[in-house]
């Protein structure tokens, strides 16, 4: 038995923990970024405590090559200390790849991976503090910040293990009455990447200790979230994205993240909407034509959701997908995905970087066959 653990150093967990946030961004200095969401308002008590060192930054979408470039431009010239951001996964993304390039000699391209050089960060990034409003990504925790090239119609990573947190803080109030159709998708991408890590060919017994304990406590929480506002769901929703995170960040993922690149970068669609959508369909196909110890664990999954859902486990990956759809979430063509589509996202899913965790090797007939269950 031989592995790593990869975690930032110090994961603050619990309601009113972001009281905390300000202490400790001061610790690494006096001047900072703090970048948050669409809504200003979600970090203005954050900037009356941190005071003037503070420069805020927005980040109203999912992060693309020239936000990031606008932003690192405006950061460098305050000369911060840290980067602190406040906001769902796509906020940390940018915030994430803010600290490591605001001190980096060169530009995002020459450390971006698939289309740029892909080098490795010469400078050590700055200190990154990560408070998550939404419980889905686990980005808090993981070492890749994910960036769109409109230019391109894909999104692609930037990674180094120094990308990782210092301080991760997951209070699961500020997740309180989170809009339904985003709670959805963002905790249905929270039950992937607990399910995808668990499956991994690069499984760990970190990674099983932290991922197959909350399969069943994220799906239970968000049917729960479904039938209306409840606090202990909410608490065990970010519980769950934050054991994701951790995981994946330890076993890698699966076809549903490889996937979800191509087609949120070709759309633009949400990426939990893609995640929760494929999951389903992603676990038939890889139970299908998995054997051994994959299947061993595929069941074991799929033994778990039928627990939850009702039916036999073999009916269980439908149930799933016919339960996210009823409760709301796009099928794929709704998220932009045409038939005349698929062969083209499948082809570049079987070259993804996540895809090489799955459990098994898929055709590319498998794959189109995924696109269409999911359509």
């Amino acid at each position: 038995m031989s592995f790593a653990i990869h975690q930032p150093p110090q994961i603050l967990f619990g309601r009113g923990r972001a009281a905390e946030a300000a202490k400790a961004a001061r610790a690494f200095g006096p001047r900072g970024v703090v970048v948050h969401g669409r809504d200003p308002a979600r970090a203005a008590a954050l900037l009356a405590a941190l005071g003037p060192g503070a420069l805020a930054l927005p980040c109203p979408a999912e992060p693309s090559l020239p936000m990031l470039e606008d932003a690192t431009q405006r950061a460098r010239a305050h000369r911060p200390d840290w980067v602190l951001a406040i906001g769902g996964g796509a906020v940390l993304d940018l915030g994430k790849a803010l600290a490591a390039m605001i001190p980096a000699p060169g530009e995002a391209l020459d450390h971006l991976e698939v289309v740029g050089k892909g080098l490795p960060l010469v400078a050590a990034p700055l200190p990154f503090i990560a408070v998550p409003t939404t419980a889905g990504t686990g980005a808090e925790v993981t070492r890749n910040a994910v960036i769109g090239l409109p230019d391109h119609h894909v999104k692609v990573s930037l990674r180094d293990m120094r990308m990782i947190a210092r301080v991760a803080i997951v209070d699961p109030a500020l997740t309180d009455h989170c809009p339904w159709p985003v709670t959805l998708a963002s905790g249905l991408d929270a039950v992937a990447q607990v399910i995808e890590p668990y499956v991994s060919i690069r499984a760990t017994p970190y990674s099983d200790a932290i991922a197959e304990p909350v399969i069943e406590t994220g799906l239970r929480a968000l049917m729960r979230l479904q039938a209306g506002e409840d606090a202990a769901a909410r608490d065990a929703l970010a519980w769950t994205s934050l054991c994701g995170g951790l995981a994946l960040a330890n076993a890698g993922l699966g076809v549903v993240h490889g996937f979800a690149a191509g087609i949120g970068g070709a759309t633009g669609a949400a990426h939990g909407a893609i995640c929760g959508a494929l999951l389903g369909p992603v676990l038939a196909m890889n139970r299908a034509r998995a054997t051994g110890e994959a299947r061993r664990r595929l069941d074991h999954v799929c033994g778990i959701l039928a627990r939850v859902l009702g039916g036999a486990p073999d009916e269980a990956p439908m149930r799933l997908a016919d339960w996210a759809h009823g409760a709301g979430l796009p099928r794929l063509s709704a998220l932009g995905v045409t038939p005349e589509a698929h062969a083209r996202f499948a082809s570049r899913a079987q070259g993804a970087s996540s895809t090489k965790g799955n459990p098994v090797t898929l055709s590319h007939d498998d794959l189109c066959t995924i696109l269409e269950r999911a359509g």
